[in-house]
């Protein structure tokens, strides 16, 4: 009786390569009946990367899977998708290789073969133009960082003066706060001059204003604020150009997309937040995606602005919002084992709107709104970071819909949530008496 030999994994991408990324170089593998050297090495530098490019397109290669390996796959990734490649980008998670196989060669093989088998999930990356506009956005959140850390600068050295004009106003970088700080640093020192330039809006006394401003002017700290004030203003130049190209990055990806038949619903606020874009970002992502996303509680103009840069305009990538949760790391874990569940905890994530989803989450469980009572309710009955977790998926869900369906959001109101949450109550108590034999009668004296 023969012996049957046992069948290897099929094949699905003939013609597959892998590549191992690295700092100074990268070694390609690619199917060993393509060409007499399956295995090649090329220099991270541009003219290798082309020439890796060329040599990949010659011998017939028309998919490419490589591991996401710091920042150094970027300029291979967008090389080899400009030549038309279908390029892979790997979750190192999910390409580990035998142990055992802890070389540059073996590593590039390893991909190789588990691209051509078809067992590699392509991490999401957005299109060219909505990359751009990331870009723009990531940078300008890094300048603000920079920024942040010399108003520290300048509130240090305030401090160590003596002036307490923390005390007095709510921000120092308001329009109150930068008179007097670019007034001190110009030699003013009278209090009365400088308690002058408040804000009508600033609601602390004259006289306190005055007491607060009275100083201790040492040089060395007042070289301290000029610095600080001087490297404040160098960022703010900075970020205004962000925003310019950021702008100039909206108004491109809109210029093919029509313009909607429903005029931009008025803003649910009015106030100005901190550190906005230097343009109307509402009116520009309402041309680019047919959708006011700020009218979802949670969502305001800059966080719709960042849904869009990292997901791009086109959600079909995710089947289902079950599967854009699942993304964010929003929903809980599914670690099963002999039909014991051994762990329902949410994954961890450095996905940057994960963590913004979560912020909005935060801010909307004090409003009075759906979403508000809510994470109310289930910050109540299981605690707040579960809380948070729940509505963040919410807040995810709804913009999921409003992109892909085209769905108009309008608050129910907590009231009708917690009536609607009455009613499951009432219905499930009259079932569950109802299964033991009993019936259940409305108290009317109590209302």
């Amino acid at each position: 009786m023969s012996k049957k030999k046992a069948k290897g994994i099929p094949v699905i991408n003939t013609a597959a390569a892998g590549i191992d990324i690295g700092s100074r170089f990268h070694v390609v593998a690619v199917p060993p009946e393509l060409c007499d050297d399956p295995v090649k090495t090329f220099q991270a530098f541009t003219s290798d990367l082309h020439n890796m490019a060329d040599w990949l397109v010659k011998i017939g290669i028309t998919t490419v899977a490589m591991e996401s390996t710091g920042v150094y796959w970027v300029a291979a990734f967008e090389i080899l998708e400009d030549r038309g490649l279908s390029v892979t980008l790997a979750n190192a998670r999910d390409a580990k290789g035998v142990p055992g196989r802890k070389t540059d060669v073996n590593d590039a093989q390893w991909l190789q073969k588990l691209h051509a088998c078809g067992l590699l999930k392509a991490s999401f990356r957005p299109a060219r133009e909505i990359s751009a506009l990331r870009s723009y956005l990531r940078q300008r959140e890094r300048l603000l960082d920079y920024s942040g850390s010399h108003i520290q600068h300048m509130q240090k050295a305030l401090t160590f003066m003596n002036i307490q004009l923390h005390h007095v106003i709510a921000d120092v970088t308001g329009v109150t706060g930068m008179k007097i700080i670019r007034a001190i640093v110009s030699g003013e020192r009278d209090p009365e001059i400088m308690a002058a330039m408040r804000d009508g809006r600033c609601k602390t006394d004259h006289q306190t204003m005055c007491a607060a401003l009275i100083g201790n002017y040492q040089e060395e700290h007042l070289f301290a604020l000029q610095q600080a004030l001087e490297l404040y203003d160098f960022y703010q130049l900075r970020i205004h150009q962000c925003d310019t190209q950021i702008e100039a990055t909206l108004k491109g990806l809109s210029m093919s997309k029509p313009i909607p038949n429903a005029p931009l619903p008025k803003p649910r606020h009015k106030t100005k937040q901190p550190n906005q874009l230097n343009f109307d970002s509402r009116a520009a992502i309402y041309q680019l995606v047919g959708t006011d996303l700020t009218q979802i509680h949670g969502i305001g103009p800059y966080l719709a602005l960042k849904l869009v840069a990292e997901c791009g305009t086109d959600l079909s990538r995710w089947k289902t919002s079950k599967h854009f949760t699942s993304w964010l790391t929003l929903c809980p874990g599914n670690k099963i084992s002999g039909g014991k569940v051994l762990s329902s905890h949410s994954r961890k994530t450095n996905n940057r709107l994960t963590a913004h989803l979560r912020l909005a989450a935060t801010t909307v469980g004090r409003t009075n709104t759906a979403l508000g009572a809510f994470y109310r309710r289930l910050a109540a009955r299981i605690g707040k970071a579960k809380a948070v977790t729940a509505t963040a998926r919410k807040i995810a869900v709804l913009f999921y819909n409003a992109m892909r369906k085209g769905m108009t959001y309008q608050d129910p109101g907590a009231d009708l949530y917690e009536q609607q949450y009455k009613d499951r109550v009432i219905k499930s108590l009259y079932r569950r008496a109802a299964d033991f034999g009993y019936t259940l009668q409305e108290n009317k004296s109590v209302s």
